[in-house]
């Protein structure tokens, strides 16, 4: 539309006449996109984007829609007729429509504030949320291709979280043939997708989704809420599989984010668009121009190796965009190429008569070659928005892999794009993007944040995801490096965030504060889609915080727990593949008891270091790391006010240790051990041939 519709002269002419034109950042506010799409999806049955709304001068809407071609077409009305038809329809029949939006706005009103019939989801009923959601989920498994559903195919990461989190539970429950069913969905999935076209094999990271059933041609556009999501399921299948793989590709990820989508500051920027110019100059921007390659092109580039790149890449002189028939349906791509690996490196290694570690040498080598190549060519657009959320989402998964990563073996090879780098390197970047926000987009003296920043903090506030996705990053980051300001600033903005959104008679958080009028509709978004709902991940913060609190704290959020569940009961029960997320809070709040690994030492020594990496040297959601330094006044402080017992445990830890491991769960702790082995070996005793079961 911005090309067929608003760069034309007639259709602007009637624009500037007859309306007053207001273009939406549905990033910058999605507090504005959700009323409207709320209203486009109800009244015509699917919404999508671009949204095109039309509203009376008080912002009630009149009618919308979605995509409207220029002229009429197909016996579909053309946007100059849409237009014409609103006035007349404004200039005749006005009382009747502004009644018609008044009405569908509180009709609306009353369907989207759910309020709780009871407050709390009964246990036996919870459990069986992540049962049914994988239910579904392995129903619409790609045996194939992997992935869930068919085309266009998106990386959900959520889907992955309760795959891997019904894994964990088949494992305690030793039910090791059901793990390994999931694990290989899992997997398969995992390996497919970084294989394919919507993987950037030349400079790292994920685009936004596959439009074919392979993974292999990519709508091209990078978003960051994507490569922080994906990072984290990658790492969590290294911590089950021990495969270095996975890990590999958790590094690209983030090393594409840290060379490509990081500000000086340690601001953490959105997106990268999917057009570019195909040369300087060009007059249009056309779709991946910047990723696609044609073979001509790689043969000039890497010489003797190209051969040998053209085979493993499936790498065609007429192009490559052929294995769907949806991969390029209007032969856009016609000899282009989209990097896919269809063969195994090892295969591929065999058939070239060299070890695998030449082999995937030569093949970084030739990546680093078309990386300098591509780096000349005209760059899609960079949007360094730095969105609150979406850094969180990215903050969680650099905090994450700093310790993850630690358990690779010594002399692991590395081949670009993925740098090598020391693990602690992530954790620094974790720390800078959260001071980037404490600094720019945090108030001190309201507590409040400020949902994005552009030469400036917006005008917009922080909304629930902001709020919900940073305290899980700060979690993260107190838990994984162990700073007790973040655990600090994570309780100060929760306490915000409930009197902000919390809903304390009907439950549930609401996804704005509701003090802007100019907004009409206040939503308690559920939907785990390609980004977490705000209440899936509050409810998941207020379990891990209930495990860090003393009893009467803790009560206090595990009662908002049930109440926000039994809101969201009815979708729980019936459509779960849809809150895969929030199926899991519900299952975490029935443990009885959260596993507690509290470590009491010199944070800076190595020893303890090494300790912490060994807390996490297994995968388990319903785990809480505490890291306490007895000699470091404020955190001492803070344990004394908030959980005596853990300070009890702290001070009478064994002295002359550097450091020291405490594993409690149901009100019992073990003996105290002092090396990383023993710890491990405690974590494992639940569950035992997790590996073997992979």
């Amino acid at each position: 539309m911005e090309v067929e519709s608003f760069e034309n002269e007639e259709v602007a002419k009637i624009l500037n006449d007859w309306f007053v034109s207001i273009k939406v950042d549905r990033e910058e506010r999605p507090d504005v996109d959700k009323v409207y799409m709320t209203y486009v999806s109800a009244l015509y049955g699917g919404g999508g984007w671009p949204l095109t709304v039309f509203l009376s001068p008080n912002l009630k809407p009149l009618m919308g829609g979605t995509y409207f071609p220029p002229d009429d077409k197909y016996g579909r009305p053309g946007f100059k007729t849409i237009l014409r038809k609103v006035k007349e329809a404004w200039d005749t029949k006005r009382d009747a429509l502004e009644k018609s939006g008044k009405v569908v706005i509180e009709q609306l009103r009353d369907a989207l504030s759910a309020k709780a019939s009871s407050q709390d989801v009964p246990n036996d009923v919870a459990v069986l949320y992540v049962d049914q959601c994988v239910e579904k989920l392995a129903s619409s498994y790609d045996p194939k291709f992997g992935g869930f559903g068919s085309a266009p195919k998106f990386p959900r990461p959520v889907e992955d979280c309760i795959m891997l989190y019904k894994f964990r539970k088949h494992m305690e429950a030793r039910q090791e043939s059901e793990a390994q069913n999931i694990m290989k969905m899992v997997t398969h999935t995992l390996q497919c997708m970084a294989r394919g076209g919507v993987h950037d094999h030349v400079g790292g990271g994920f685009h936004r989704y596959s439009v074919d059933e392979c993974w292999h041609v990519p709508h091209f556009e990078k978003m960051l809420y994507d490569q922080g999501q994906i990072a984290n399921v990658y790492l969590d299948t290294y911590v089950i599989t021990g495969d270095e793989y996975y890990s590999s590709v958790a590094r690209d990820i983030l090393d594409y984010l840290r060379r490509d989508m990081i500000g000086e500051d340690g601001e953490i920027f959105s997106a990268e668009d999917a057009d570019s110019a195909e040369y300087e100059g060009a007059p249009r921007k056309k779709e991946g121009s910047f990723y696609v390659w044609t073979s001509q092109e790689i043969e000039d580039t890497l010489g003797e190796n190209a051969e040998l790149f053209k085979s493993h890449y499936y790498v065609k002189s007429s192009g490559n965009c052929d294995l769907s028939g949806m991969s390029d349906p209007h032969n856009e791509f016609s000899g282009k190429n989209v990097l896919i690996e269809r063969r195994p490196g090892s295969l591929m290694a065999s058939k070239y008569g060299k070890s695998v570690d030449e082999y995937y040498g030569i093949l970084g080598e030739c990546r680093q070659k078309l990386f300098d190549v591509r780096s000349k060519r005209p760059r899609p657009h960079l949007d360094d928005k730095v969105i609150v959320s979406w850094n969180g989402l990215a903050i969680s998964a650099f905090a994450r892999a700093s310790q993850i990563l630690k358990s690779g073996p010594p002399g692991t090879k590395f081949y670009f794009p993925v740098v090598g780098c020391d693990p602690v390197e992530y954790l620094q970047v974790a720390e800078k993007a959260a001071n980037f926000i404490k600094e720019k987009l945090y108030d001190a003296s309201s507590k409040r944040l400020h949902h994005s920043y552009r030469n400036g903090p917006a005008k917009a506030p922080g909304f629930l995801d902001d709020y919900a996705f940073l305290i899980n990053a700060l979690l993260d980051l107190y838990e994984y490096g162990g700073k007790i300001e973040w655990l600090l600033w994570a309780v100060e903005l929760q306490v915000i965030q409930d009197e902000l959104f919390l809903d304390k008679q009907g439950g549930g958080y609401f996804n704005t504060p509701g003090e802007d009028p100019s907004v009409l509709l206040r939503v308690k978004e559920d939907y785990d889609g390609a980004e977490p709902s705000g209440n899936s991940m509050a409810a998941i913060n207020m379990v891990r915080l209930s495990s860090i609190f003393d009893a009467a704290e803790s009560e206090g959020y595990k009662r908002n727990v049930e109440h926000l569940l039994a809101v969201f009961e009815t979708r729980l029960k019936e459509l779960g593949i849809a809150l895969p997320l929030m199926c899991c809070a519900a299952d975490m709040l029935t443990v009885p008891s959260r596993k507690q690994v509290v470590l009491v030492g010199n944070k800076a020594s190595p020893e303890f270091q090494d300790m912490v990496a060994a807390a996490f040297s297994s995968y388990d959601p319903n785990r809480t790391v505490i890291q306490i330094d007895v000699s470091n006044m404020e955190e001492m402080a803070f344990w004394e006010s908030n959980n005596a017992n853990i300070a009890q445990m702290a001070r009478s830890s064994p002295s002359g240790k550097p450091a020291v491991a405490h594993v409690c769960q149901e009100f019992k702790c073990s003996p105290p051990v002092t090396s990383p082995g023993a710890l491990r070996e405690l974590l494992n005793k639940t569950v035992a041939a997790a590996g073997s079961a992979v």
